[in-house]
């Protein structure tokens, strides 16, 4: 791991890890602040919950996902994680931001761009592949392989098999 990985992933999970932390202790006000979001979410899934779970859930998602992010431990999952849930952060807070004076209005636009920014920062992470090829490229690069072995054979396999049509026909 490059020295700018292992710099700038802990500091870019630590946002995510504390916000976490915030939402299970306070999963009440949490449930409350993502209620519309998370009502719906409950009435889709299969089998009954409430949504201060749900808070709990979003909560410890982040927390986890922050602390493997943060360590370099399945970094493209958790950053993936990251990015859903900072989605949903982003859309909740800028829906329920305070819009009736100017300075609400600002702080709504400061912490839309910030969210954007930390969805941005994750997303990048989940694609990035350490230097290593990526498993698209690899699955491509397997697949030419193999057509090239494939296609050897079979010129070995046409050869032997006019080569046998000439024996015979020549006998």
């Amino acid at each position: 791991m490059s020295v700018i990985r292992f710099l700038a992933r802990p500091m870019l999970a630590s946002s995510f890890v504390i916000a976490g932390l915030d939402k299970l202790k306070n999963a009440d006000d949490t449930a409350k602040q993502l209620s519309p979001v998370l009502r719906r979410a409950s009435e889709s899934l299969p089998f009954p919950t409430d949504e201060k779970v749900l808070a709990r859930v979003i909560g410890g998602a982040q927390l986890g996902a922050g602390a493997l992010l943060g360590l370099g431990k399945f970094s493209r999952f958790a950053a993936t994680v990251l990015a859903l849930t900072s989605a949903l952060n982003s859309y909740v807070e800028w829906r329920s931001a305070d819009i009736s004076t100017k300075d609400g209005r600002s702080a709504r636009r400061a912490q839309l761009l910030k969210n954007i920014s930390l969805t941005g920062g994750v997303l990048l992470a989940s694609v990035d592949t350490e230097g290593r090829p990526s498993l698209a490229w690899r699955a491509e690069h397997l697949a030419a392989d193999a057509r090239k072995v494939t296609g050897k054979q079979l010129k070995r396999a046409d050869k032997a098999v006019r080569k046998a049509v000439d024996n015979a026909v020549g006998a």
